[in-house]
């Protein structure tokens, strides 16, 4: 960033004379106080900006860093998996239900096809992209996930973080967060999940230092509905909310 007034300008120095050959310094009986109102005293940091950076530094110094799985089994993790609980976000439909997404492994054995579906008022709502690991050659449960750009708009990629921080030793329940810990996912196998297994995921999830109380359960039915219905896709209103989530 730029400023419009430099601490260094010669215009902050009064009485001061030019000419082409010599610069006429001013003696010190004639240099005045500057006034507090002086424009450079503005980029001064305040005693509330210098509380809150303090406590910024001191909750990264304290922050322990995520635990992430490590050799997940890719082919076993595909398929589909129901969102039970979630921390609301801007890119997800307030009132979505059945929330679910589905991976698929692309032919490479590296890329994974996405697809992401949640219904809303009766309609569908869908997001497809790939995900990928964010280092090829880490064990670490580390996924990047970006979404395919619809065509009615410009080529801009939207791309997130994916960690699979805790899944259960048959894959029918996982943990899924990313670094900033604004976002949280609970996943199951199936619409419904024993309280049990809930209660010890947010158990996880708050050893890892997230805020559990923004945890939000996603609607369910018993039925989950079947990808035919709901002909009134809107598909691309995901892309759209996500670029206002970044």
């Amino acid at each position: 960033f730029q400023t419009r007034h430099s601490c260094y300008s010669l215009s902050c120095a009064p009485n001061v004379r030019l000419s082409s050959r010599h610069v006429a310094l001013p003696s010190p009986s004639t240099i005045k106080p500057r006034s507090p109102s002086f424009p450079c005293s503005s980029l001064l940091p305040t005693k509330s900006a210098i509380k809150s950076d303090q406590k910024k530094k001191k909750t990264m110094s304290t922050e322990k860093p995520m635990e992430v799985v490590r050799n997940l089994d890719v082919p076993r993790y595909m398929g589909r998996w129901y969102e039970i609980a979630s921390f609301p976000a801007l890119f997800q439909p307030k009132k979505g239900e059945n929330t679910r997404a589905t991976y698929t492994l692309k032919e490479d054995g590296a890329t994974v096809g996405v697809l992401n579906e949640t219904w809303s008022d009766g309609k569908r709502s869908y997001i497809e992209g790939i995900a990928y690991k964010a280092d090829p050659e880490s064990d670490e449960a580390k996924l990047k996930v970006k979404f395919k750009v619809p065509p009615i708009l410009p080529v801009f990629p939207v791309t997130g973080d994916y960690w699979v921080l805790y899944i259960d030793p048959d894959y029918q329940h996982a943990l899924i967060g990313q670094p900033s810990r604004k976002y949280l996912w609970i996943l199951c196998r199936s619409p419904r999940m024993d309280q049990e297994v809930f209660d010890g995921l947010v158990e996880k999830a708050k050893a890892q230092g997230y805020d559990v109380s923004k945890l939000h359960k996603t609607p369910q039915s018993d039925t989950p509905p079947e990808a035919e219905q709901g002909a009134q896709d809107k598909k691309g209103v995901w892309w759209i909310k996500s670029l206002l989530g970044k």
